[in-house]
């Protein structure tokens, strides 16, 4: 089960979620093996064990099964070179992830409504060896509101929300590619990941995949009090 993957290093960590059929993919496998979650968690001791952890400011680092999950089945749509919106990004690290999958010819954007958050983002993303990539803005980190996306970095290919949305956001839709993905958490008491699947004629499906218990994506104040 995926809350027993749990390891003693990174390596051991992906075999045991690759092992427990949380991914099926050799380029998931690679993506995550590239990134040291030590490197984007505040209590270093933890920082193999497949459960969600604080990094203050009231947000979590998602469990590793979930971030293994949503590269899975995001995968079709982030091939290298493309366009991919990583929302509530929190430490970095998916969106190192995402870099490593999309490549130098890609383009990853980390959007975190908590400035200090992006902040030490930058800082975790350096210590995991992708100076260069922020540099080279392959990789770019910046503080707003995701319930609205990022307009001017669009359209992408491929949509991470790594928070709970009550309703889906329409910014988002409206900035996903065509044919692209979304991956969001949605609901409040009761939340589901869901597909959101923009075929290349425009047309939008919304499939609902498995419940989830995420932190709510909202804003800077709300979340502080």
């Amino acid at each position: 089960m995926a809350w027993r993957c749990s390891g003693n290093s990174n390596s051991e960590l992906i075999s045991n979620m690759s092992t427990s059929g949380i991914f099926h993919s050799e380029r998931v496998a690679t993506a995550m093996a590239s990134v040291d979650r030590a490197n984007y968690v505040k209590n270093k001791a933890d920082a193999y064990e497949d459960s969600p952890q604080t990094i203050g400011h009231g947000a979590t680092i998602s469990a590793p099964h979930m971030h293994a999950y949503a590269a899975e089945h995001l995968l079709p749509y982030i091939q290298p070179g493309a366009k991919v919106l990583d929302v509530g990004s929190g430490s970095g690290y998916l969106s190192a992830v995402l870099h490593h999958l999309v490549g130098p010819t890609g383009k990853v954007v980390g959007i975190d409504h908590i400035p200090e958050l992006v902040d030490w983002s930058i800082e975790n993303l350096k210590k995991d060896g992708l100076g260069q990539a922020l540099e080279h803005k392959q990789i770019e980190m910046i503080a707003g509101d995701g319930r609205q996306g990022h307009a001017s970095g669009g359209p992408y290919d491929a949509i991470h929300v790594g928070a709970a949305a009550p309703t889906l956001p329409p910014a988002l839709v409206e900035q996903l590619a065509s044919p692209g993905r979304i991956f969001i958490p949605v609901g409040t008491f009761a939340q589901y990941i869901e597909h959101i699947d923009k075929d290349a004629e425009g047309k939008v499906t919304q499939k609902r995949i498995m419940g989830v218990s995420y932190v709510p994506l909202t804003d800077q104040d709300k979340q502080r009090r």
